[in-house]
């Protein structure tokens, strides 16, 4: 779990960091997104040298405080969460993130070395977010 402040409102901070096809802006390791009609989105992220398919489903929405998704397949499967905290009469956000993974048969194995990288990439993202929606990216 991390939490950062960032200097805009409730609804802005949601829109965007919940927002698929934005996630290559602030995300450095997502190379793309493909929206589907049925709302699931399939991510292509580099991870450990080679792009990498994901196919993901928003399993909560409520805007502009919660989002959660988690991924449909696969033998490591993400889930993440994004709640939204107004600070200041809503002039500010607290953006807590939380990302854990599951797995199945021997990627089970896979499990530490995966949490190792994303807790290692994901304050780098979470900076970028911060900074593209203050401005100062």
């Amino acid at each position: 779990m991390t939490t950062i402040e960032i200097d805009r409102p409730p609804a802005e901070v949601y829109a965007y960091a919940t927002d698929p096809a934005r996630f290559p802006e602030w995300q450095a390791d997502v190379r793309r997104v493909e929206v589907h009609a049925d709302g699931r989105f399939t991510t292509v992220r580099r991870i450990a040298g080679a792009d990498r398919g994901m196919l993901q489903q928003v399993t909560v929405a409520e805007a502009p405080w919660r989002w959660a998704a988690r991924a449909v397949g696969g033998a490591v499967r993400p889930e993440a969460t994004v709640t939204v905290e107004p600070l200041d009469d809503g002039r500010r956000s607290r953006v807590t993130f939380t990302l854990d993974f599951t797995a199945g048969g021997a990627a089970d194995l896979l499990l530490p070395v995966v949490r190792r990288l994303a807790a290692r990439a994901a304050p780098r993202s979470y900076a970028r977010l911060k900074a593209l929606l203050e401005g100062s990216a």
